[in-house]
């Protein structure tokens, strides 16, 4: 469905975020660190489209090198997820957003690897702003919405180590795990009215590290 990048498609997605009901956080063991991420809403290039932005890791990282992921990580200390995100998003892209542009937070998510990871939901209208961080970002994409809400984005598989499924998102010639597949997942059921929970979505054995 096309989500043309104007104040309409911003207000009803605000309304989505606002009509899903989060876990309550104390479902989350207390002994993970916590993180955070951002589904930064953005002009698909392309054409008059509602896109998120997603990167590919700089090769030279020393955790998840070269991997999609969405802009983010972890908490600082007395950093809320919401702070956390919106500093995360400033030092990789270059796009300084304030609280008036979140427009709701998603379920955290719990990793292999001990992060809880809250996805945050924010408004970037001002794309042409976005200088990637060489030191932490390889490339930045848009990725238009209307391209997670095709009925054949994504896939669950299963796996011998685990009962869980493991999501994939099929993105051009690339398959994206989870956690960013089971973050954007999420946000495609919110956005068609739905609060299908992603918790127990697997992530892949390589990435449990």
């Amino acid at each position: 469905m096309m989500r043309p990048f104007d104040d309409a498609t911003r207000r009803n997605i605000a309304a989505a975020c606002a009509a899903f009901t989060r876990l309550p956080e104390d479902e989350a063991p207390a002994a993970l660190k916590r993180a955070a991420v951002v589904i930064a809403l953005t002009a698909a290039s392309e054409r008059d489209d509602t896109a998120f932005l997603l990167t590919l890791r700089a090769s030279h990282l020393r955790a998840h090198r070269g991997q999609w992921a969405l802009p983010g990580g972890r908490c600082d200390a007395g950093e809320t997820p919401v702070q956390a995100a919106l500093r995360e998003l400033d030092e990789e892209l270059g796009l300084r957003l304030t609280g008036a542009e979140v427009l709701g937070t998603l379920d955290d998510y719990p990793t292999r690897s001990g992060y809880l990871i809250t996805p945050v939901v924010v408004w970037a209208a001002d794309s042409a702003a976005i200088k990637p961080n060489p030191d932490e970002v390889a490339s930045v994409h848009r990725i238009a919405l209307a391209t997670v809400e095709r009925a054949d984005a994504f896939d669950f598989v299963a796996i011998p180590e685990s009962t869980r499924r493991v999501i994939r998102f099929h993105h051009q010639s690339s398959l994206i795990h989870a956690p960013t597949a089971a973050l954007i997942y999420q946000f495609r059921e919110v956005l068609a009215g739905r609060h299908t929970r992603v918790t127990e979505l697997e992530q892949p054995v390589f990435a449990w590290k």
